[in-house]
């Protein structure tokens, strides 16, 4: 008898086990850090919640699209994002269907947990996936509808030498597999024995070896996450980007996906990556608003300063940090060029800031003085419990 090239082809598919003591560590720092992620958020102003709401809908479908390699309009999905939410978007511009279609999908997966799963709103989701799809696509596919009787591959490589990298269940049968798993999805909620955070993990390894559609599997498998995670704790799905972290690491999602999908059934190695991946999307959420909230303490504390137009707009980039800050310090050369002041007056505004106290002289000497903002930095430490970082099937 021929082994199984495919995990599929098990004969207890789609029974997964996995070890829990392997992966305790990582499952209690994600639990840890998605506890201080709400903390934090709750303490955030609701006009603050409200834009971070916003920027990670939006990261999520923008990153969803780049891992497939689609560069959206991101001004048109965000325009179609802020009408939705009802937020005002000083940049709004005319949006295109593939724009709303793709708002409405995350928004649906994102702010309507609590609505059950079932294969209407899969073929929903696929038609707002693929709206406007005739100016899309090359080719068409079948939307709104599973796919053909074509063998469904992932591959890839020279035409007459393709490296199968994946292959789906057939198509015979995929309407009782594609039924098992949402019969799965909406009684694993109630599952007292089963984390959140690993139905979350194997729902998303379970949809994507599926394959249903023609085309969106990867998509679509990642708003499914979306709803699981926001099933799982409905306020932290508003300020983290799953798929940003998975962009991050794309070669690593898509080398611990094939070769899980050829091993057994057991999916430790694919549950340690989703696991790490979640870890490092809630740590980024955090660190931000924990910027957010240190910006907004700066500025209650220097309330009563009278500070210039461009004094305030420099502090505010310094408040921003990361590409927006200065790495290795603030001088008068960097103030000249955002405030469009003279150097005399930047000079003149730097020491103005120095007095007030909003801003300290860096150490060191050198040809030019530099500074940063006073205030505490933003930091996060590591739980204690570290997460690895090497590949689990490396």
């Amino acid at each position: 008898m021929t082994p199984p090239r495919w995990i599929w082809q098990q004969p207890t598919w789609p029974r997964f086990t996995w070890d829990g003591t392997a992966l305790a560590c990582p499952l209690r720092d994600c639990q840890q850090v998605q506890g201080r992620l709400l903390g934090m958020a709750g303490a955030a102003a609701g006009d603050l919640q409200a834009e971070d709401a916003l920027d990670t809908l939006l990261s999520n479908i923008v990153d969803s699209s780049a891992i497939e390699g689609e560069q959206l309009d991101v001004g048109s999905v965000r325009s179609s994002l802020a009408r939705r939410l009802g937020l005002a978007d000083e940049a709004a511009r005319r949006t295109t269907a593939h724009a709303e279609g793709l708002a409405e999908l995350m928004l649906d997966a994102t702010r309507h947990a609590d609505a059950p799963l079932d294969l209407a709103r899969l073929l929903q989701w696929h038609r707002w996936l693929f709206a406007a799809s005739d100016e899309l696509l090359p080719t068409r596919i079948r939307v709104g509808a599973l796919r053909g009787s074509e063998p469904m591959q992932v591959i890839s490589g020279r035409i007459d030498r393709p490296t199968v990298h994946f292959e789906a269940p057939p198509r015979d049968g995929l309407e009782a597999q594609v039924d098992d798993f949402i019969d799965w999805f909406n009684a694993s909620r109630q599952d007292s024995a089963l984390d959140p955070l690993l139905r979350a993990g194997v729902a998303h390894f379970w949809f994507v070896t599926l394959h249903p559609f023609d085309d969106g599997n990867g998509r679509l498998t990642r708003a499914l996450t979306d709803l699981a995670l926001a099933q799982a704790q409905p306020q932290a799905i508003r300020f983290h980007a799953m798929s940003a972290s998975i962009l991050a690491d794309r070669a690593g999602y898509y080398r611990v996906l094939e070769a899980s999908q050829k091993d057994g059934l057991d999916i430790t190695a694919w549950l340690q990556w989703f696991l790490r991946t979640l870890h490092d999307s809630l740590t980024r959420a955090l660190h931000r608003i924990d910027r957010v909230l240190a910006k907004a303490r700066f500025w209650q504390a220097h309330r009563e300063q009278a500070l210039s137009a461009e004094q305030a707009k420099v502090l505010n980039r310094l408040l921003d940090g990361g590409e927006r800050g200065f790495e290795q310090g603030l001088t008068a050369r960097h103030y000249q060029t955002v405030a469009k002041v003279s150097k005399a007056t930047a000079t003149r505004h730097l020491a103005d800031l120095l007095e007030k106290g909003c801003i300290r002289r860096l150490p060191g000497g050198g040809r030019s003085t530099r500074y940063e903002i006073n205030a505490p930095a933003p930091g996060i430490p590591l739980p204690p419990c570290s997460m690895s970082t090497e590949d689990p099937k490396a």
